[in-house]
């Protein structure tokens, strides 16, 4: 309740407590010079952050005003891990399409060569394709 009390003789406008291990939300809100209880938390739309708080079975969901669901920590660390997951991926398939293209590079490089020798055995035997 200290903090209660600070809050509402510094101005605050909103103060919420969540309790995760019972799930319980309480907030209050600033009335003139008070701040007074929110009577019903559950699907209550914080009027300064516009954002809703909506308890669940098992947590507290809290949603922006677009509709989408703030992501929760562990939510988070599996979105960046699956994320990082993707990019090591496509890393791999750069890499394994540069050495594709290095190996056909040096294919090319062989028939040329293939091409170069066989042009020089013609002109050795006094066939010439460059002069036609």
């Amino acid at each position: 309740m200290d903090k209660l009390l600070f809050y509402q003789r510094y101005g605050v406008q909103e103060y919420y407590i969540y309790d995760p291990d019972d799930i319980e939300l309480s907030g209050f809100v600033r009335n003139q010079d008070w701040l007074e209880s929110i009577p019903e938390m559950n699907g209550w739309v914080s009027p300064l952050l516009e954002i809703r708080f909506q308890l669940t079975e098992n947590t507290l969901e809290i949603y922006r005003s677009d509709g989408r669901k703030f992501l929760t920590s562990v939510e988070l660390d599996k979105l960046r891990e699956q994320e990082c997951q993707e990019k090591e991926l496509a890393l791999a398939q750069a890499e394994q399409e540069r050495q594709e293209k290095e190996l056909a590079l040096a294919q090319l490089e062989q028939e040329r060569q293939r091409y170069q020798a066989l042009l020089e055995q013609l002109h050795g035997r006094g066939i010439d394709f460059g002069s036609q």
